[in-house]
C-alpha cells in the first residue's frame, strides 16, 4: 500500500469536511444541539461530517473497517480500520470559540500507520504516514528541542465526566503550572497533539480519552520525533484511555512525575 498517497488523499478528505464545518458555523441554533451524556454534546454538523467522511473514505480504500465517533457506520475491517472523529472540539464549536477539528487515522492490525489532523479554523493540515515524517501544508514539522520542563510549555485537556482520577490529576496540574511556563487547554486532544508535533507545545497529557480523539495526532507526534505512551509507560494510548506524549527532552522527566502523582493515589 503506497500510505503516503494515502495520506495525501485523506487530507483532501478532511479538508472537505473541514470546509463543510467552516461554513456551518454562523447557521448553528441552540435547538441544533443535543446531549449524547453528560457535558458531552452533538449536532447536525458532526453527524454530517461524518457521513461525508465515511462516504469518502470507503472510495478510497474499499474493504477497510471503522471506529467512528457517531457511529454512522458499524463496519469491521480484516487488515485495516479507519479512526474518524469528524468534529473534535464539538464544546469549542457550539460555543463559537476557534479551536475545533477533522482527525482520522489509519490502523492496520491495532497499530496506527498514517494520521491526519485539520485545524479548521487557521486552515493547518498536520499528516504523518509510518516511516515518513510528519507535515503542515506540506512542510516538515518536528518536535521542540527544549531541553527542560522549566522551558516547555504544556497542554491539557480536562474530563467531561469521568472524575475518578481528577485527585492526582489536578495535583499534576498544579505542580505543571508551578515548574513550566504554564498550561494551556485547547479543548480538542488533536489539536494538542498536532501543536506538539510542531513544537508549539513541548508536552500533553490527558485522561479519560477515546481512541478518534489521539489516534492520528500520536503518529504525527512520534513521526516528528516526539514520545508517546500511556500514563504507564506502555504503548496503550490508542484504546487505553490515557496519553502523554513530549518532546525526547523532557518526556523523562514529564514522565516521572506523572506515574509518581498517579501510582501514590491509587
Amino acid at each position: 500500500m503506497d500510505l503516503q498517497s494515502i495520506c495525501l488523499q485523506t487530507c483532501n478528505i478532511a479538508k472537505s469536511a473541514g470546509e463543510f464545518i467552516r461554513g456551518e458555523v454562523p447557521k448553528l441554533k441552540a435547538a441544533d444541539i443535543r446531549r449524547k451524556g453528560l457535558h458531552d454534546f452533538v449536532t447536525y454538523v458532526d453527524t454530517e461530517a461524518e457521513k461525508r467522511i465515511v462516504k469518502d473514505l470507503q472510495r478510497l480504500l474499499p474493504g477497510a473497517g471503522f471506529i467512528a465517533e457517531e457511529n454512522s457506520i458499524e463496519k469491521k475491517g480484516d487488515e485495516y480500520c479507519w479512526v474518524v472523529d469528524p468534529l473534535d472540539g464539538t464544546t469549542n464549536f457550539i460555543h463559537g470559540l476557534p479551536c475545533f477539528s477533522v482527525s482520522i487515522a489509519l490502523m492496520k492490525h491495532q497499530k496506527v500507520v498514517m494520521g491526519v489532523v485539520y485545524e479548521i479554523n487557521h486552515d493547518e493540515c498536520f499528516y504523518a504516514w509510518e516511516g515518513g515524517s510528519a507535515w503542515m501544508n506540506g512542510h516538515p514539522i518536528r518536535v521542540s528541542g527544549a531541553p527542560s520542563l522549566a522551558d516547555s510549555l504544556l497542554a491539557t485537556g480536562f474530563p467531561y465526566y469521568d472524575y475518578s482520577l481528577m485527585k492526582p490529576y489536578m495535583e499534576l496540574f498544579t505542580w505543571c503550572l508551578e515548574n513550566t511556563h504554564g498550561v494551556r487547554r485547547m479543548g480538542s486532544a488533536a489539536v494538542d497533539l498536532a501543536y506538539v508535533a510542531c513544537g508549539r507545545f513541548e508536552g500533553f497529557f490527558e485522561y479519560s480519552l477515546n481512541p478518534w480523539d489521539v489516534a492520528a495526532g500520536s503518529l504525527i507526534v512520534k513521526e516528528a520525533g516526539g514520545r508517546v505512551t500511556d500514563f504507564s509507560g506502555n504503548n496503550n494510548y490508542v484504546f487505553g484511555r490515557e496519553i502523554l506524549a513530549a518532546n525526547q527532552e523532557i518526556f523523562d522527566e514529564l514522565m516521572q512525575k506523572v506515574e509518581k502523582v498517579f501510582t501514590k493515589n491509587e
